[in-house]
Order: C-alpha cells, then sequence, then structure tokens
C-alpha cells in the first residue's frame, strides 16, 4: 500500500504564491479565467485550481498557463542552472551521466 505523504509547508507556500502570479498576471493582462482556460486547452475549475494553489496540477497544465500568458519562457529560463551564480561557478565541470547515491562504507573499511 502505498502511503500519502502531505505536502511539505514550504511547497504549499510556493504553490500559493505561483497561483496568485498566475492570477495577477491574468489580471494585468486583461483575460477572464474563462479566456485564459481556453487558450490553455483546459477547464475553468483546472485553471482555479492552479491559481488558488491547490497542487495536484501537472506541470504540463501549469506550462500551457504559461504560455496562454505569455511567460512561458521567462519561467523556463528561470530554472537554467547556468543562469544561476552556482551554475556558472561550475559550468566548466563534466556532468557526470549519473549521479548514484554512495554506499556507506562498511566498519571493517574504516
Amino acid at each position: 500500500m502505498v502511503e500519502k505523504r502531505t505536502t511539505p509547508i514550504p511547497v504549499r507556500r510556493a504553490l500559493r504564491e505561483l497561483g496568485t502570479d498566475v492570477q495577477t498576471w491574468r489580471k494585468l493582462l486583461g483575460l477572464t479565467a474563462a479566456q485564459v482556460a481556453d487558450r490553455a486547452g483546459m477547464s475553468r475549475a483546472t485553471l482555479h485550481k492552479l491559481e488558488s494553489g491547490q497542487g495536484g496540477v501537472s506541470l504540463e497544465t501549469a506550462l500551457r498557463v504559461f504560455r496562454a500568458l505569455g511567460i512561458m519562457d521567462t519561467v523556463v529560463e528561470s530554472a537554467d542552472p547556468y543562469r544561476s551564480d552556482i551554475g556558472r561557478l561550475r559550468s566548466e565541470e563534466v556532468l557526470p551521466q549519473r549521479v548514484r547515491q554512495s554506499l556507506p562504507k562498511k566498519q571493517s573499511d574504516v
């Protein structure tokens, strides 16, 4: 049986903040919820879920809304690691094909 996990408080806070930002963008652009939902190819109820920060909205759905508001490129670029200080500092390093969790050393190895 899969255990249902509660959403961490920082994630809930970010969902609310992002939802408020989406709603503010929509209003600044003079668009109704119905117009944005139609342009994004979803129901008004789904848009309301995103705007109210309820969670459970897929990444694709959020990107469709960002695209309808004309902010998708900005949102996507904000996640680009090479636009951050740490990303630029480490940009010369060769990225590994995969990152694995290191196993704890055995007592006999110490």
